[in-house]
């Protein structure tokens, strides 16, 4: 073998070393943009099944705390808009449930530790001292539903779920917008409850 065969023989050992080497980094490379684009995709996935999770719990409290409200309220606004929580929610949560069971999503079949103690604490109550509680608390969950539903539905990525978001969210704004008005419908100018009757309890 001459000395110019081999110099071409080893610059040709070199080159394919070379090739060998970039095309095993772009591999590596590819797989970790691969890996980190699921973990993102499963991330993204996992906050849009933790709010379908949330969202479904949150529905089952509101149907059965309008449901106690319709029972033990004093206060016409707190029947009416617990009737009205009683029907909204259940048609909300069949929807959601529709679009759960499209994406693969197991939702909670009970309340959280949270919404079952405050079903409890509620449930002690009567007259005026349950008609104020539940207003209070009605108007705190819906300010943290719209607002929940408000970020999902601009920025959630599972297309089934951030429909219903979209969907579902004038309705809890409505909702937002009648427990203000319940709250202060029981509450009164003079800050006393007034019960069905129109007389005023001490608070």
């Amino acid at each position: 073998m001459s000395e110019g065969e081999g110099t071409r023989g080893a610059v040709g050992k070199l080159l394919y070393t070379a090739v060998v080497t970039t095309f095993c980094i772009f591999l590596a490379g590819w797989a970790l943009l691969a890996h980190q684009g699921a973990s993102q995709s499963a991330k993204k996935s996992g906050t849009d099944e933790q709010f379908a999770k949330k969202a479904a719990q949150g529905g089952m409290a509101e149907v059965k705390m309008g449901e106690l409200a319709q029972e033990k309220g004093t206060n016409e606004a707190d029947k009416k808009f617990g009737q009205r929580m009683t029907q909204d929610h259940t048609k909300a949560g069949d929807e959601l449930k529709q679009a759960a069971t499209k994406e693969n999503i197991t939702l909670p079949a009970d309340l959280d530790a949270k919404d079952q103690a405050t079903y409890v604490s509620l449930s002690k109550l009567s007259g005026s001292a349950f008609d104020r509680a539940y207003a209070r608390d009605m108007v705190k969950d819906h300010e943290q539903d719209v607002a929940e539903f408000m970020h999902e539905a601009s920025s959630g990525k599972n297309a089934s779920i951030k429909s219903f978001a979209e969907q579902t969210l004038p309705t809890l704004e409505d909702h937002l917008k009648e427990a203000r008005e319940m709250m202060q419908s029981i509450s009164g100018p003079s800050g006393k409850s007034k019960s069905l009757t129109g007389s005023s309890q001490p608070r």
